[in-house]
């Protein structure tokens, strides 16, 4: 899968990968946290990024891979999100923490301009979380 995505595509969006991941074979708590994961990333895109970006999906045996891509100013440390912001500040960034605690790797580079950021999200099966395969 691969689609634009703006504000008002955003709840078809959930939609779309929901039914592409059942497609896949993806387990239904899998699903639950690619779509959570998503939903974060693309809205962070619009709301961040420029007002749209890109998401792509695919997978790789019984791994989900989730990327969302924009044209705004990037992330300038690829390493937010992995401590849970304080709550009162009011400066946002507890999506990147969920996103980060609901995937088993979340990368976050430059666009390959120089601008914008690309957010990529390992999702593993349930199985594969627990370390056995299928």
């Amino acid at each position: 899968m691969d689609q634009p995505v703006d504000r008002d595509g955003l709840y078809g969006l959930r939609e779309t990968l929901a039914a592409h991941a059942s497609r896949l074979g993806a387990d239904n708590d899998q699903i639950d946290h690619l779509l959570i994961v998503a939903s974060e990333l693309a809205t962070n895109a619009v709301r961040h990024g420029g007002g749209t970006g890109r998401v792509r999906l695919w997978h790789h045996h019984d791994i989900l891979f989730c990327q969302v891509s924009d044209h705004g100013p990037g992330i300038t440390d690829p390493t937010v999100g992995s401590v849970l912001p304080d709550p009162t500040a009011g400066k946002g960034g507890r999506g990147l923490w969920v996103c980060r605690h609901l995937s088993t790797e979340l990368t976050i580079e430059a666009g390959p301009d120089g601008h914008g950021a690309i957010v990529t999200a390992t999702i593993p099966s349930q199985d594969h979380r627990h370390g056995s395969r299928t």
